[in-house]
């Protein structure tokens, strides 16, 4: 049996793995992919340190933020952590990794200490509103008073602060109820189902001690019909996902499938399409992942999260953990959720 140490180290090395993997093919089609590494795509990581992008960049941040925010976690003592811990990030110089527009526009404004909800870009539901959520996902419940909900709260406050558009609060939701679902060893095959059973039960719950008057828009009557908007988008792309592996075809690009994670649903579902189709080869899950022709990098960090997490940090080479940029901060991370 894994500890909790073992996964959420595999977690956090795993999401780095595929975002170095991801990096290197990122705007890239398929064909041109293949054409420069062949037809399995990347099958190392590149340089040494080997490099990430924002995606392993922001997770850390996160992270970094939930450890040092007092407990039990609440919308005051959160808040103050996750800005500064995205402002730092945001004007870094290793901040150049082509990170993504909406979180620079939305950090530039949490700088200017105003209220969040006005800083939050309310129209965007990118990727990078789930691609950062993992160590949401690792919170040991009945911790800090972690619970299934507060653990929501987090995931949906964590992505509210940059991606103000309810489904970029659901997909980051669902994002880390996977992997806590995984880090808790759940029986893979039946995962899917179990994440539908959750995104319809979360359907009309809407975090209002967290997002406030978040939900207000003009073309929204209450809370629970703004949150409902972005499970339903979930819900669509979970019914995708369970026709990709009713119908598996590992050879084709998957964001055919699933979509190309631009956006943060589909970022999630391709991800799990990867993950699902190579549960016991996190390296194949992320090499096939890396060999898309959407957000690379995003869908293969999330691919890697959920093998890592599922499998524990034994499944990575140890060459590839002492090569990757950042090794200490995730080692550092992973190391403090057995505390």
């Amino acid at each position: 049996m894994l500890d909790v140490q073992q996964r959420a180290s595999g977690c956090l090395f795993g999401l780095a793995f595929g975002d170095a993997l991801g990096a290197a093919t990122e705007f890239l089609d398929v064909a041109t992919i293949i054409q420069r590494f062949g037809p399995k795509g990347p099958q190392d990581l590149s340089g040494n340190p080997a490099r990430v992008t924002d995606d392993t960049q922001m997770t850390l941040a996160v992270g970094e933020a939930l450890m040092q925010a007092e407990r039990p976690y609440s919308l005051q003592s959160l808040e103050g952590p996750l800005r500064a811990a995205f402002i730092v990030w945001n004007e870094s110089p290793e901040n150049n990794r082509a990170p993504g527009i909406t979180c620079i526009n939305a950090c530039n404004r949490l700088k200017q200490d105003i209220p969040w909800q006005e800083a939050t870009v309310t129209r965007s539901k990118g990727c990078g509103a789930n691609m950062r959520v993992a160590p949401v996902g690792l919170l040991p419940w009945g911790r800090d008073g972690v619970s299934e909900k507060s653990r929501a709260g987090i995931a949906q406050f964590q992505a509210a602060l940059t991606h103000g558009h309810p489904t970029a609060l659901a997909a980051a939701d669902l994002t880390a109820h996977a992997i806590a679902d995984l880090a808790s060893g759940g029986d893979v095959a039946e995962l899917p189902d179990r994440l539908k059973e959750y995104a319809h039960s979360q359907r009309f719950v809407y975090h209002e001690e967290w997002l406030g008057t978040l939900w207000q828009r003009a073309y929204v009557d209450s809370p629970e019909e703004f949150i409902a908007r972005g499970w339903d988008e979930c819900l669509n792309v979970l019914d995708r996902l369970d026709a990709a592996l009713l119908h598996a075809d590992r050879d084709a690009d998957p964001c055919l499938q699933t979509g190309d994670g631009w956006i943060a649903e589909e970022a999630f579902a391709t991800a799990m399409l990867c993950f699902l189709f190579y549960p016991d080869e996190p390296i194949t899950a992320i090499q096939r992942a890396a060999v898309t022709k959407g957000d690379s990098d995003s869908i293969a960090c999330l691919t890697g999260a959920f093998a890592g997490t599922y499998l524990g940090l034994s499944a990575w080479p140890s060459e590839w953990i002492q090569r990757i940029e950042y090794r200490e901060r995730l080692a550092q991370l992973g190391a403090l959720w057995d505390k």
